[in-house]
């Protein structure tokens, strides 16, 4: 075991775990985030998606001592308890069926409008082609990201960006 210091939503948190342990496990038993979720285990299926250091990446694959800048979960997405405009659009939209994969989603449209304030359809496509929805609610995904992106005036793109 080694001892790492890893900022997670804002927090400090220090762990005696395994070098190789993926960020995933990190974040779900021991810090006891339960937002990010096991999906595939090969970062094939998106449903692990976090943000470290504000780019959306597979936490099943990535072992702990490879993370050094901050971390973002879904549950750090918002801003002091107010719904992310992602999270907003996604009620307003009705996304999620079973939800299993959509904390991934949201994270992976997170980082696509920190860097892209107005995609298009094909950003959108291109930039959630690795999450993927048994329940095939892509078409309501992607109008829950434009209707976050039209939350904001395309000069103030970081007010869409990562919280954490």
């Amino acid at each position: 075991m080694t001892q790492f210091k890893i900022e997670v939503n804002g927090q400090t948190h220090e762990l005696d775990v395994s070098p190789e342990m993926p960020l995933l496990w990190v974040l779900r038993d021991k810090l006891k985030l339960k937002g990010t979720k096991y999906g595939c285990g090969i970062s094939q299926c998106g449903a692990c998606t976090v943000h470290v250091d504000g780019v959306a990446v597979r936490s099943c694959v990535l072992p702990i001592a490879a993370v050094t800048s901050a971390v973002t979960t879904i549950e750090g997405l918002a801003d002091g308890g107010d719904l992310h405009p992602l999270q907003s659009a996604w009620i307003e939209h009705d996304v999620p069926q079973c939800g299993y994969c959509q904390s991934g989603q949201i994270m992976s449209a997170a980082a696509l409008l920190s860097n892209t304030p107005q995609p298009s359809d094909e950003d959108i496509d291109a930039a959630m082609a690795g999450n993927y929805c048994r329940c095939g609610t892509y078409i309501r995904i992607r109008k829950a990201v434009h209707t976050a992106a039209s939350y904001y005036d395309a000069s103030a793109p970081s007010a869409i960006g990562d919280k954490g």
